[in-house]
């Protein structure tokens, strides 16, 4: 069973993430992207970023975890939210943008890779991605969960080809620049 699915370890993911959320990745995305669009977050966990986009957005929300999904439906019973794998997204909905924050992360550079691709499919034409990263080299285990980090020029490599980046910044989530994101235009 996946950390994400016990209910003692998601109890615990959600105490220790109180107080963080996306609001400066939402900001830069929002010069970017039009009120009212239609935006798929991948990884929402406990939901903080799908509240807040959906201030602005129509969202759907998205987790590989049931038990984060059934967590955040008994307080948003009407919400939409899908289980899906951030590799594969098998789906037949398209989208304005696709969003995470500290999701894709947990994916191999060949796993990435394919979630790019795939995400580049989902897309309405001139649909963005942003998505957040943990800023550094090497991997790293925690809670038996796999963090691939990555600098500029792997996020870079990534997503040419399907995509052209229209910002690539450092910023800080616990230390200064510890963390990266990316916000690119499908072409």
């Amino acid at each position: 069973m996946s950390y994400y699915d016990e209910q003692k370890t998601v109890r615990e993911y959600i105490s220790m993430a109180e107080g963080y959320d996306g609001k400066l990745l939402i900001a830069a995305l929002s010069s970017h992207l039009d009120e009212g669009a239609q935006v798929l977050e991948l990884g929402m966990g406990p939901g903080k970023d799908l509240d807040l986009l959906s201030e602005r957005y129509r969202v759907t929300g998205s987790d590989r975890s049931q038990t984060f999904i059934d967590l955040y439906l008994e307080k948003n019973p009407k919400a939409d939210v899908l289980r899906l794998d951030a590799v594969t997204l098998e789906m037949d909905r398209s989208f304005d943008c696709i969003y995470s924050n500290k999701v894709m992360q947990h994916l191999s550079d060949s796993e990435l890779r394919k979630s790019i691709e795939r995400q580049s499919q989902l897309l309405n034409e001139g649909g963005f991605v942003l998505h957040s990263f943990w800023k550094g080299s090497g991997v790293e285990e925690n809670h038996r969960l796999k963090c691939f980090n990555r600098l500029e020029r792997d996020i870079e490599s990534v997503f040419a080809g399907s995509f052209k980046i229209l910002e690539l910044k450092t910023y800080k989530e616990f230390d200064p620049d510890d963390s990266i994101y990316v916000i690119a235009k499908r072409l």
